[in-house]
Order: structure tokens, then sequence, then C-alpha cells
């Protein structure tokens, strides 16, 4: 049986992919950190079977343990402080865990079974201040802010033991992809979350920040199988992952609201408290290598994702009150 070991297994990405390995088969190893806080909620579904470990990427010596014990077939690295706004008012401990975090996990690879294959979980911010739009596989980094800086440090160093140690290590730069499991800080959730409470009578208004704003949103559940695919193939190489378009945070809260047959200027309030301290240029990827090479295209659109998470919101929020 095929074995993959995640970090991060029980965050939004962790656990859609430990999902899509369990329908393939594979014996799924996934760490959590040694924390009373650790939620399972995300796993509930499959966590019986899961073999789940305690390790810590700020520990080399437990990842070093972990590889040894298990010599996974595939290891995904998607352990990271994953919240921008937040990343900027802790930057060293972005930096331990996003940044350092990969090379210890890469160096253990390198250490205790190097026939691995490693996938690190790149991010759409390395790119930052962008240098072309859209952006490709080739697009010179440009990180701004703690969160991108250390992501870049992590995408070069996967790099760096890909050339120089000649392990079988990845890069997929992902742009922002959704669901209804992304955490309630992130603004697609936020929205989906707060349109669903308004619509229930649970609130009366939403205070967002630049409305403006644009991204490339995609669907989580799809991007893990780009993440599959990338190490299934016969060299190892990095495959930007994204749809391709881009939509505003204000196209977000009127699909939202429109769902639910209301009208988002009567209720989202734009609070300056909410914007970012740096409003990055247009981050929008040409995802045509994935679709070449990997045989990868999203299977869900805009809307039908932005509607996924408002049903589930309102579904969730109704059985509690």
């Amino acid at each position: 049986m095929t074995k993959a070991f995640l970090t991060g297994i029980t965050g939004q990405d962790g656990s859609y992919l430990a999902e899509f390995l369990l329908e393939k088969g594979y014996d799924v190893i996934g760490m959590v950190r040694r924390s009373s806080t650790v939620s399972f909620q995300r796993l509930r579904h499959i966590q019986d079977q899961l073999e789940i470990v305690q390790g810590n990427l700020h520990d080399q010596g437990s990842l070093i343990s972990i590889l040894e014990q298990y010599q996974p077939d595939e290891v995904y690295n998607l352990a990271a402080s994953s919240f921008v706004p937040i990343s900027s008012h802790q930057p060293v401990l972005t930096g331990d865990a996003t940044a350092l975090g990969v090379a210890r996990i890469l160096e253990a690879v390198r250490l205790a079974y190097p026939q691995a294959r490693f996938y690190q979980a790149s991010s759409s911010e390395i790119f930052g201040t962008v240098q072309e739009v859209p952006q490709t596989e080739t697009t010179p980094l440009n990180p701004r802010g703690p969160y991108g800086i250390a992501k870049a440090y992590g995408h070069w160093m996967t790099k760096h033991y890909r050339q120089v140690f000649n392990i079988y290590a990845c890069s997929g730069i992902l742009y922002n992809h959704e669901s209804p499991r992304r955490g309630l800080e992130f603004v697609t959730r936020k929205v989906t979350h707060g349109a669903a409470r308004i619509k229930l009578g649970l609130a009366k208004e939403l205070r967002l920040g630049n409305l403006e704003a644009r991204r490339d949103w995609g669907y989580a559940g799809d991007y893990v199988k780009a993440m599959w695919l990338m190490l299934q193939q016969e060299q190892p190489e990095d495959f930007v992952v994204c749809t391709g378009e881009t939509h505003s945070v204000r196209d977000l809260c009127e699909s939202a609201f429109s769902y639910l047959g209301l009208d988002y200027l009567e209720y989202v309030v734009q609070d300056d408290r909410y914007f970012r301290p740096v409003e990055e240029k247009l981050l929008v990827g040409d995802p045509a290598k994935a679709h070449k090479k990997l045989g990868w295209k999203p299977t869900v659109g805009f809307k039908e994702l932005i509607q996924m998470m408002v049903d589930y919101d309102f579904e969730d929020l109704k059985r509690q009150i």
C-alpha cells in the first residue's frame, strides 16, 4: 500500500488531500503538533482511517523519527502560518514555521528517507508586487510581507534540494482556494458565513475591508488533486495551480447575498480596520502548464463555489439556532 505523510492535515487542504488519498487506497499518516488546541473537526468523517502522529515543523528530530519509522512514498508539506494579515504582526513565528519549517522537513527527507517524493505548498504570494500579469512558473519572485517572503524561502529551498541533492521535490504555486472548510477568518468564508447569519436574522451587517481587491479563487477539493498529480510525474517540476480568472470581493459579496435573495449593498459596510497594510497588484495565474503536463483543470466555478459555501454555512447555522 502506498504511504503518504501529511503535515497540516487538520487544515482545509490537509483534510481534502487526506480524503482524496484514502479514496486512492493510500495509507495516510498525518502529523499534528503537541498541543491541547488541535482540532479534528475537518477530519471527523475519516479520522478512524488515518494514522495521526505527533510532531512539529519546529522540531527536526520529530520529523526525522517519523520519516524513519513510516518511510512514506510521498510527503506533502501543507503546514504553515497561512493567514496573511496575521503574519505582519507575527513575522518571526511566520518565518520559523513557514520558511525554516520547509528546510527542516526537506533535510529530514534527505537524512531519513531520500527516496520519498516531496510536495511543498507554495503560494501566489511569492509573486508579491507582480512583475507580469498573468504569472507563470518563470515569473520573477517579488514577495512583500512576512508570509510571502517566508513562502518564497520555502519555494527556493525546495528547488535547492531538487537540484543539489536530487530529491524528487516540487512546489505547487497555489492561488487562493476555498471551500466550506475554510477558516472563518478568511474573506470568502467571512462573507458566506456573514450572509447566512444575516439571512437567518442573527446579524444586521457585515464589515469588510477593500471591496475592490481581486483574487484568483478556486475550489480546494480541485487543488489537492493537482498536488497529487505533481508527485506522479516522471520528473519533479513546479506548477502554477489556479483558475486563470479573478473576481473582486464585491463580486464575492454580490454572489453570496443574491443567492440568499439579499442585496449586499444594504448590509456590507467597508471598515478601514480590515484593509491590508499592503494590497498586492493583480495576482492572477496562468495554469497552462498544469493543464498540459498534469491534465489538470478546475471542475468547480466561482459562483458554484460560493453557493456551496453559502449552503454549508446556512444549514450549519440553522442547526445551531
